[in-house]
């Protein structure tokens, strides 16, 4: 799909004459906030409206997209030809909606020249097809307890429909997804949990090899990685698909490692979701996490990001990925979508 039509976006980042006019008469043109708050605006747009929008969309004026465009310069020079390692679940991958902005979002940074790498989970998908099969989900600590019969459905969702599902989406959309999993190419090699007895096939990541990935990087291919990998002796292991996107992120040399989430981000007080932290280094994120501040599923996200941060990524973000064109707003934008932590 050719980059200019990308650009366009979608309907849902279009608005009407009048809502246009209404945004920028609250507030003299900035030309530092413009686009974020173009990519913002399409959030308080009813769904029914979408095909007024999408008609409307043309009458937006020839200036202020060319506008819009020029701010998102900065930010694509900033980061073109740089790999982006994005993980991808939450709410993002139970929407439609949020999927199909995720994939636009996707392939227009890929259009522009950003070399995505695209990891997945599928918790939901997974406790569906379990469901089918009359096999309960059990859980311990936020773990899926996995034994054989659960590792194979694990790697028939994850790696066969899940995955797949994936590449078509980003193929339709106009870029090049290939889909892989851990085994394939030996990317991950993996390794018992140290809770293994009580846990079962659930795995940590051992070794990286991203050999397999960099021809398709370097051609601009959009990889899409399934978080299931094998050891030495073959056997499958379901892996934590926060815990891949970060070893892929430092293996890789990625600038940048983001992570969708169903949260807005680290706050300064988990009971006030307006306290959010935008940006914050890693003796920061430290300090929070000695004073209680981040605590629960935070935890493992946070100690991902830092973990890559130390093994030479540039920066790592965890991001709402409520949100619509979440990916967008992090990365073309200087407001971002979420927390931003540095080293």
């Amino acid at each position: 799909m050719p980059a200019a039509n990308l650009l366009n976006l979608s309907p849902s980042l279009s608005f009407p004459d009048n809502a246009l006019r209404r945004g920028l008469a609250a507030k003299p043109y900035n030309k530092s906030s413009l686009s974020a708050r173009f990519i913002r605006s399409s959030m308080s747009i009813p769904p029914a409206a979408a095909a007024v929008v999408a008609d409307q969309s043309k009458s937006i004026p020839a200036q202020l997209r060319v506008n819009i465009y020029s701010e998102s310069l900065p930010f694509i020079q900033k980061f073109r030809g740089k790999t982006i390692v994005v993980k991808y679940g939450g709410a993002a991958m139970k929407s439609e909606s949020l999927q199909s902005s995720v994939i636009t979002d996707l392939v227009l940074l890929s259009c522009v020249g950003l070399r995505i790498v695209f990891v997945h989970g599928g918790g939901p998908e997974i406790n569906q097809w379990l469901g089918r099969l009359g096999i309960e989900p059990n859980f311990l600590n936020g773990l899926r307890v996995t034994d054989a019969s659960t590792m194979e459905i694990v790697s028939m969702v994850l790696v066969g429909k899940v995955n797949k599902h994936l590449v078509s989406l980003i193929n339709k959309a106009g870029a090049t997804a290939v889909g892989l999993s851990g085994i394939d190419g030996r990317l991950l090699t993996a390794r018992p949990s140290p809770n293994s007895a009580q846990l079962g096939f659930v795995g940590e990541v051992a070794s990286v090899d991203p050999s397999v990935l960099r021809p398709l990087i370097e051609n601009n291919h959009i990889p899409v990685i399934a978080s299931v990998a094998a050891d030495g002796a073959g056997q499958s292991y379901n892996i934590n698909a926060d815990t891949v996107a970060g070893e892929l992120a430092a293996a890789l040399g990625a600038e940048k490692l983001i992570l969708l989430t169903d949260v807005a981000g680290i706050l300064e007080n988990r009971d006030d979701p307006g306290s959010l932290v935008k940006r914050i280094d890693i003796k920061g994120v430290k300090t929070m996490m000695e004073d209680g501040k981040i605590a629960g599923g935070m935890i493992p996200k946070v100690n991902c990001c830092v973990r890559s941060i130390a093994q030479g990524v540039r920066t790592a973000s965890i991001i709402d990925g409520r949100l619509p064109h979440s990916l967008l707003l992090e990365i073309l934008t200087d407001q971002g979508a979420g927390t931003m932590i540095a080293g």
